[in-house]
C-alpha cells in the first residue's frame, strides 16, 4: 500500500535555514537521513521523495464565482509549512508509521502520514 509522508517545518525555521548556512548539526542529521533514504530505496519501499520550494514562491489556484483565480503565495498564513514529501510503498500502515517515526527521530520535524487511494485502499 502506498503512503504519502508530508514533512512540515516551522516557517521561522525555514526562513532561518535559507538565510544562513546549515549548521553542523543540521548537516549531520541530513547525512543520517540520506543513509536511511538509501536503505529504503534498496528495499524498494521508497517510491520518491523531494524537498519543496519556499512557500513564498508558490501560487494558489482557486475557483471563484468569477472563474479561476491565481494568488501568489500559500493559501493561508501558517506557522508550519509543508517542506517536503515522500511516497512509500509498504506492506501496511504499521510499516509506514515506523518509517515516519525514524525520519522524525533524525530530522526532528513532524511528518503527516496519509494513505494514497488506489485499488487496494481500504481505510
Amino acid at each position: 500500500m502506498k503512503y504519502l509522508l508530508l514533512g512540515y517545518t516551522s516557517a521561522a525555521a525555514w526562513d532561518a535555514a535559507t538565510a544562513d548556512a546549515p549548521t553542523e548539526e543540521a548537516l549531520a542529521a541530513f547525512a543520517v537521513y540520506q543513509r536511511f533514504e538509501k536503505e529504503l530505496l534498496e528495499t524498494g519501499e521508497l517510491v520518491g521523495t523531494e524537498g519543496l520550494g519556499h512557500p513564498a514562491v508558490s501560487t494558489t489556484v482557486n475557483r471563484t464565482p468569477d472563474g479561476v483565480m491565481l494568488t501568489d503565495g500559500p493559501f493561508a498564513e501558517l506557522k508550519e509549512v509543508l517542506a517536503s514529501f515522500a511516497v512509500i510503498d509498504v506492506a501496511g500502515r504499521e510499516r509506514a508509521l515506523e518509517i515516519a517515526s525514524r525520519i522524525v527521530e533524525v530530522l526532528g520535524e513532524p511528518i503527516e502520514v496519509r494513505p494514497i487511494m488506489g485499488e487496494d485502499f481500504t481505510a
